[in-house]
């Protein structure tokens, strides 16, 4: 099993970054291919990128791709998300989430079997 806990949420000015952060407990962090997804207001939960257990792979939606980058140190037990040229429409709460689906990197939340509380990221215009 394993605990997550995102940080490095905030409010931003659009075309701003920020970095997430993801602390994960337990020892076999390296086990679990690592997701973040968020959700708005109203809206569902959406992916948003995803890395293998040894970070040589990674995925991105579309919305995101070019502008967010995963990344993850398995030493440090933490995934990372750095999102760049941040837009309004990014604001939502940001969730990480691990996985031992590895056959794939998986965008489905439901494949996923922890899950962060969330932070919130808000984007100004």
């Amino acid at each position: 099993q394993v605990q997550l806990v995102e940080s490095g949420g905030g409010l931003v000015q659009a075309g701003g970054s920020l970095r997430l952060s993801c602390a994960a407990s337990g020892r076999t962090f390296s086990s679990y291919a690592m997701g973040w997804f968020r959700q708005a207001p109203g809206k569902e939960r959406e992916f948003v990128s995803a890395i293998t257990q040894s970070g040589s792979s990674t995925t991105y939606a579309d919305s995101v791709k070019g502008r967010f980058t995963i990344s993850r140190d398995n030493a440090k037990n933490t995934v990372y998300l750095q999102m760049n040229s941040l837009k309004p429409e990014d604001t939502a709460v940001y969730y990480c989430a691990a996985t031992t689906f590895i056959l794939y990197l998986t965008t489905t939340p439901t494949n996923y079997q922890y899950w962060g509380p969330g932070t919130q990221v808000t984007v100004s215009s």
